[in-house]
């Protein structure tokens, strides 16, 4: 028997709104602090009319439709109306080109596009090859001639009735596309039952309680947000935050006009925020814990934690692992230069490219043990080979390598493709940048490896100077010899003012190739 039973995100919330109707569950501000909140039972009574707007629309059941949108509550909104009656979320980043939408709607056999009327334009030269894509629905509409078209005008001649479908627990709720570097992007299929799991893991592994609120400054169309801070807000019965994009001058500021208690970044955020000019009012917030992923240097772990009062906890997790499998601790010693160890309900282990486990201290693949649609994800939307490539025999393969400790706790080396090979070695391109960055004047460093005819690859890194700062190539390259083995040095070092990078921040290495200049 399932002792999850027939549970779905749409039957947590009605059970929530029993609960705690008439409190705060959903705010949102937008970049003009304007700030809207909604009650548990006003998001319900909410959901059910855009249910009923889409189902006039003609989307059915098993429906896939595109969200096109930056953070907003009626983001939320969306998800859960389109879960309300079946229908599959497709959410998609804002910053993405017109091609890269043709590919992800088309892809998804998408009927339906809802996004706001700034980004109409990117989809005129697209709409003649989207067969499936019947309408399309806009958020935040001034414009009169698409009023029939809008959110808000729509909702308001809708009724609040409950939709009559019929929902199960292993139905698809959304197809998260991952961001593809060589090949293209790939969809991973989440279920209710896998949201339903990632809320009671991730509220038991920080201790979410009803009167924390989580805080989401980052996009909404990637797991992060979703997986560790909603779910367990509505999973325990606590309430939720979101603004409508990251600002790093703004962050501590946010987290106290909204009252936020939990809070999560990635490491070029935290970057950001602590290159700010810091207000020493700011070490005066609700933050209680900050969850955070990739590499962040132990002196900025420790000026974060100092100057805002608020301990971080780094956890590992992927989309398609849904949950993170990997988290420091609450209750216990952090060491957050590592990806901490095992949640409760995980079970992680290492592996060399032979197949078999690593020994202590010995680097190897991520494995993490689940079952699909329930732990981990259901699979790659109409990818068969990508998914049985990544999910064998119970395990899912992440690509990404670490070492385990005597202590149980595990540290990232790297991702599989930022491993360089020089001249027979392995170098893991995270362990270059981090000795770059202990330099003072270095702000961020990127490290990639490029073909070379006689080392198999050349090992070139990209650098970011903190602001007034100044040193050389020559001066970089020696701080380097001094910590680093010959092998692992850099052979070019380029100065640049900026990385390209994805809708969170993360470092589009690929982009950086084209960047060498030898």
């Amino acid at each position: 028997m399932d002792i999850m039973g027939n549970k779905t995100i749409i039957s947590l919330l009605h059970e929530k709104c029993k609960l705690h109707g008439t409190k705060t569950f959903l705010l949102f501000e937008d970049n003009k602090q304007n700030t809207i909140a909604y009650t548990y039972q006003e998001f319900l009574n909410r959901v059910n009319k855009f249910s009923n707007v889409l189902l006039d629309f003609g989307v059915k059941k098993g429906d896939k439709v595109t969200l096109h949108l930056p953070n907003s509550s009626d983001f939320i909104v969306s998800w859960f109306s389109l879960a309300n009656i079946g229908a599959i979320m497709v959410p998609t980043n804002v910053l993405s080109t017109a091609s890269e939408m043709e590919y992800l709607i088309g892809h998804s056999n998408s009927v339906l596009l809802i996004t706001e009327e700034e980004y109409l334009d990117k989809f005129e030269s697209i709409r003649g090859h989207l067969p499936h894509l019947r309408n399309t629905l806009l958020i935040r509409c001034t414009n009169e001639q698409f009023k029939n078209m809008s959110f808000d005008y729509l909702i308001k001649k809708a009724d609040a009735n409950v939709p009559n479908i019929t929902l199960d627990s292993k139905d698809v709720v959304s197809i998260m596309y991952t961001s593809g570097t060589t090949s293209k992007p790939k969809g991973c299929m989440i279920t209710h039952t896998n949201y339903i799991y990632t809320g009671e893991a991730v509220s038991k592994a920080i201790r979410y309680s009803p009167e924390d609120r989580g805080l989401i400054v980052l996009p909404l169309f990637h797991g992060n947000g979703q997986y560790y801070l909603f779910m367990p807000a509505l999973t325990v019965g606590g309430s939720i935050a979101i603004t409508e994009r990251f600002s790093a001058s703004q962050f501590i500021k946010q987290t106290k006009r909204l009252r936020a208690t939990i809070g999560s970044l990635f490491a070029a955020p935290i970057r950001m925020i602590l290159a700010q000019n810091y207000d020493v009012k700011d070490k005066e917030n609700f933050l209680r814990l900050v969850i955070f992923a990739q590499s962040v240097t132990q002196e900025q772990l420790n000026e974060f934690e100092q100057k805002f009062n608020v301990p971080l906890l780094q956890i590992y997790g992927m989309t398609e692992t849904v949950a993170p499998p990997l988290m420091n601790p609450v209750d216990a010693p952090r060491d957050n230069t590592g990806i901490g160890r095992p949640i409760l309900s995980g079970e992680v282990k290492l592996i060399n490219e032979e197949g078999k486990e690593v020994q202590v201290n010995e680097p190897g693949q991520i494995l993490v043990k689940g079952i699909p649609g329930r732990t981990i994800m259901k699979g790659y939307y109409k990818n068969e080979q990508a998914t049985s490539t990544t999910m064998k025999n119970g395990w899912l393969y992440t690509g990404d390598q670490a070492l385990v400790k005597e202590n149980g706790y595990f540290y990232f080396v790297d991702r599989q493709k930022d491993m360089i090979k020089r001249a027979g070695e392995n170098v893991a391109a995270i362990e270059v940048e981090n000795v770059i960055m202990e330099h003072s004047a270095v702000y961020e460093a990127a490290v990639i490896g490029i073909p070379d005819e006689i080392r198999d690859e050349a090992i070139i890194a990209f650098v970011i100077l903190n602001h007034s700062h100044s040193v050389t190539e020559q001066k970089l390259m020696e701080h380097c010899r001094t910590r680093l083995a010959k092998f692992k040095v850099p052979d070019l070092i380029e100065f640049v003012e900026e990385f390209p990078r994805t809708s969170v921040g993360k470092i589009q290495k690929h982009k950086l190739k084209n960047k060498v200049n030898l």
